[in-house]
């Protein structure tokens, strides 16, 4: 039973992976935007969570 909830868990890590890098795309392009905030302030969020992610994926490989 531990490998079905290791591999969920790596499923699932795998999908918020892929959902912050399209976030942050789609505000980085500025298709996503969050009402009564400035722009440049959405793209540098946007920014910060596609650099996250990556970072997220460069510690999880060097952690295993």
């Amino acid at each position: 039973m531990a490998s079905v909830n290791s591999l969920t868990d790596v499923f699932i890590w795998i999908v918020g992976i892929l959902v912050s890098l399209a976030v942050g795309s789609g505000m980085i392009k500025e298709t996503l935007t969050v009402p009564g905030i400035p722009s440049t302030i959405t793209v540098i969020a946007g920014w910060i969570v596609v650099v996250g992610a990556i970072i997220s994926v460069i510690l999880a490989v060097f952690k295993k």
